[in-house]
């Protein structure tokens, strides 16, 4: 039976992504693997593209940022008192930080982009906010999704077993 990538199926991709001059964001050392069918796993635009493919076969795709990982947003870069953070504070590092609206499951991730006396420059942005970007995929394999993978809306498996409540 030939499988095809279709709505409740579990993808396993072998990818990389560059910027549109080629050079390497994510050079994908591990397969991607992801629930099919509008379960917001992957980028709508990338499962369009791979909608019906066959194991073995390939689509390139070009991301804008609004269909990647956002436009930059200068409003999610703050500065904080250098004294609120651990002596040990270097740039890259990364903070979990409430949301503005206080509902504690909205959380960010802010990065350190900035150490500069007594104050602190903390970036909620992606790092990869605002960037076109070029998603290169070849299908590796397609199975059936479980009835549980189906009602939890991700894929189940493998040593990252995430919480499912």
């Amino acid at each position: 039976m030939n499988t095809l990538v279709a709505r409740n199926t579990v993808i396993t991709l072998d990818y990389h992504v560059t910027d549109p001059d080629g050079e390497v964001v994510d050079e994908g050392r591990e397969p991607l693997v992801y629930l099919h069918g509008g379960y917001d796993d992957i980028f709508p635009k990338i499962e369009e593209a791979l909608q019906g493919k066959a194991v073995g076969e390939s689509v390139k795709v070009k991301l804008q940022p609004d269909e990647a990982f956002g436009d930059y947003d200068a409003e999610m870069v703050q500065i904080e008192p250098r004294k609120d953070f651990p002596k040990e504070l270097q740039v890259g590092m990364q903070f979990e930080g409430g949301a503005e609206d206080g509902n504690e499951e909205d959380f960010i991730i802010y990065r350190v982009t900035d150490i500069a006396d007594d104050k602190v420059v903390l970036d909620g942005n992606h790092p990869l906010a605002g960037m076109a970007l070029v998603f290169t995929c070849t299908v590796t394999s397609i199975r059936p999704a479980s009835a549980e993978e189906l009602e939890h809306g991700h894929v189940h498996g493998g040593d990252d077993e995430e919480d499912c409540h």
